[in-house]
């Protein structure tokens, strides 16, 4: 399954991720994982990548094999998936652009083959060509496996492959439901009301001052 976590900036999306991946402790309530749970994450702000680090190592570093919908695949094939040539695999992280970098760290996040893989706006910092083959991934993802994804995006590429949408808004859940409900009504400028730009699926979000 897919959920897709939408709304204006300060709204608390990164923070009921950090609730999740456990990075935050709640000030009410708990949250509960199943002990054979395994999370991946990807946050907006990730530690910074070892500079002498080469790009395989990086992927090697969480898994040697990946195992995927169709069998297993090689550190350096999960390196291919994300545009990285055999040829460019051992370029040091000092190299690569930031947009590179973004790519080598979601690689190493599905190269964990967790149950659970959460994305903190993936979409930010790539190019066209990557953020296409990342919505190929998790469509993949989607189809072919039990894992679930978790995706804060505005993309409206994101929320087409979703099963659920949330919006969120003041910290609190303003609506949730199927995409077959949700999207329609975000394209409709439904929850635009209060914070026109901040639902703007069709590119990227915008501030909410109201």
């Amino acid at each position: 399954d897919v959920v897709a976590i939408l709304g204006p900036s300060g709204s608390g999306k990164t923070t009921l991720l950090r609730l999740l991946s456990g990075d935050l402790p709640p000030t009410r309530g708990s949250v509960e994982l199943g002990e054979t749970v395994r999370l991946g994450v990807f946050a907006q702000h990730c530690p910074p990548m070892d500079p002498d680090a080469r790009i395989i190592d990086a992927i090697r570093d969480v898994a040697v094999k990946v195992y995927t919908p169709d069998g297993e695949m090689s550190a350096s094939q999960m390196a291919e998936t994300f545009l990285f040539p055999s040829g460019m695999q051992y370029q040091k992280v000092s190299s690569l652009s930031g947009g590179e970098i973004k790519r080598v760290e979601i690689a190493s996040v599905l190269a964990r083959g967790a149950r659970i893989s959460i994305f903190d706006e993936p979409e930010a910092g790539i190019d066209l060509w990557s953020f296409a083959r990342l919505v190929e991934t998790f469509e993949d993802i989607r189809s072919n496996t039990s894992g679930s994804l978790v995706i804060i995006s505005h993309q409206e590429r994101i929320l087409s492959i979703a099963d659920e949408i949330v919006v969120v808004a003041d910290g609190k859940v303003r609506t949730a439901g199927p995409r077959e409900e949700i999207l329609p009504r975000l394209l409709k400028g439904e929850f635009t009301a209060r914070c026109p730009a901040a639902f703007d699926v069709h590119g990227k979000a915008g501030e909410c001052n109201g």
